[in-house]
């Protein structure tokens, strides 16, 4: 019996590519987004072409109705959840100064990047309790995809930043509560990373890495996501829950 995955905004960038990974490494996936089945064909025939199951469950994490269409898809088609990937998240419509910074923009921020995520794990880490308590071999993995936006300003987008601090606390918090259970909790904080969401800064980026924001002198990209998080799901840190593993290229080591 395969073990089972959802990556929540899964149909592409780093999403996709940890969903990619899974499959070939033996996952029956489910991959969430806001779009129709029918804008995301491709994507679940590339990811079927490994073989596993993939399905689709569409739906906006923000949303409490479409997290409950979410879990209750999950329970029917696979009946089981090994791993949850909370990596959906948007970027704020418009970079403002903190100043003239938008309340829309900050509650849209955090409810798809902080409460969607937190009431997302929270339906379906008691789902994993309830099979762990069932069968005692059940194993369950959480990871959250964060961001250096955590502990980097970037002020114009403080909303942003702000939401991912957020997440921070979140995987912590859950690695806390689900100790007991075995059920280790990571994160995963990217730097910069070669995504849609970064595509219209590519110019500032290429020359602030050219001229040494990374210690790595390149971008990132959703594979050197991907492998973390396989490593994570597989088990390879069993002594580690609530860590956050950096795939920033060295961004954040501090330097003179």
């Amino acid at each position: 019996m395969n073990p089972t995955a959802l990556i929540t905004g899964g149909s592409r960038g780093i999403g996709f590519a940890i969903a990619r990974k899974l499959c070939e490494n033996g996952y029956d996936v489910a991959i969430n987004g806001v779009r129709p089945e029918s804008s995301v064909t491709e994507a679940l025939e590339e990811l079927r072409s490994a073989g596993t199951q993939v399905i689709y469950c569409q739906g906006d994490i923000g949303s409490e109705e479409d997290r409950d269409h979410i879990v209750t898809k999950l329970k029917t088609e696979f009946g089981r959840l090994n791993l949850l990937v909370n990596n959906a998240g948007v970027a704020p419509k418009e970079r403002l100064d903190p100043l003239q910074a938008s309340q829309e923009s900050f509650d849209r921020m955090i409810r798809i990047n902080l409460k969607g995520p937190y009431f997302l794990t929270q339906a379906l880490a008691n789902w994993m309790v309830e099979q762990k308590q069932k069968h005692y071999s059940f194993e369950a993995t959480i990871i959250n995809i964060g961001s250096i936006s955590a502990t980097v300003v970037s002020y114009n987008r403080g909303d942003y930043c702000i939401s991912k601090a957020g997440l921070a606390m979140h995987s912590k918090v859950w690695a806390v509560r689900l100790a007991e259970y075995g059920i280790p909790v990571y994160e995963v904080r990217p730097g910069v990373i070669k995504t849609d969401m970064t595509s219209a800064v590519t110019d500032k980026y290429d020359k602030l890495i050219g001229e040494g924001l990374t210690v790595q002198p390149r971008w990132g990209y959703p594979e050197d996501v991907a492998r973390a998080a396989l490593s994570l799901a597989r088990g390879d840190f069993p002594y580690s829950t609530g860590e956050v593993i950096m795939v920033d290229g060295g961004l954040t080591i501090p330097r003179l």
